[in-house]
């Protein structure tokens, strides 16, 4: 994970002209005040240029913070496996509603 973060560090130079050093690993949105809505498109293509990567609407959305960027980028290198986690809805058992008696042939 640590080698990836002064590349992450210098993309965020590039898109917000901040001193690298600023930003760690556990950075967010609000330790940069420039990191907004229009920053992060900014910094994703920084990050995009930086690493030879391009980014989905998925990616974009789950790079919350330093450290979800840095999982994105490693998944994006093929360095770690996305763990994907699906909505389902839970429905009852398919057989007769509890107390119901079944009918004895």
């Amino acid at each position: 994970m640590e080698n990836l973060v002064p590349k992450i560090q210098k993309a965020f130079e590039s898109a917000f002209g901040i001193d690298p050093e600023t930003v760690t690993i556990d950075s967010t949105p609000s330790d940069v005040p420039a990191w907004d809505s229009m920053g992060h498109v900014q910094l994703a293509s920084s990050l995009e240029r930086a690493f030879g990567l391009s980014f989905d609407v998925e990616d974009l959305m789950a790079m919350e913070d330093v450290r979800q960027i840095v999982k994105v980028v490693q998944f994006k290198l093929g360095k770690v496996h996305r763990v994907e986690v699906q909505e389902v809805e839970l429905c009852g058992p398919a057989g007769p509603a509890v107390g119901t008696e079944l009918p004895s042939n």
